[in-house]
């Protein structure tokens, strides 16, 4: 098959075209190639769905916290905390810490 005869080919004659090569060309660098390429874009909208979902645990975590803020903004409430979470007593008070066996951390005997 020789030259003449590639020619009269109607996909070649079709390959062959002017637009049609500028076209490929065009769209195998806007994809691979360019600044703001088809593989930016994809890399971008994984960043951004993730940056979503952190944004979203955050929002819950400050409204956890607000709640909480205003849970501590009573007294009674705020000595309750202090009690429970840093171990604080007033004075003459003594303080016993009951555990119970399955809250503690037992090391395994080998």
């Amino acid at each position: 098959m020789g030259i003449k005869e590639l020619r009269k080919k109607k996909w070649f004659r079709i390959l062959t075209n002017m637009y049609v090569l500028v076209l490929t060309i065009f769209v195998i660098w806007m994809v691979f190639f360019d600044t703001n390429s088809l593989l930016i874009h994809l890399e971008l909208k994984k960043e951004i769905k993730k940056l979503e979902k952190t944004q979203d645990f955050l929002k819950k975590e400050i409204s956890k916290d607000k709640k909480i803020i205003e849970k501590l903004s009573d007294t009674v409430e705020l000595e309750k905390f202090a009690r429970e979470e840093y171990y604080l007593k007033k004075k003459n008070e003594e303080i016993y810490l009951i555990e119970y066996e399955d809250s503690l951390r037992l090391l395994k005997k080998e």
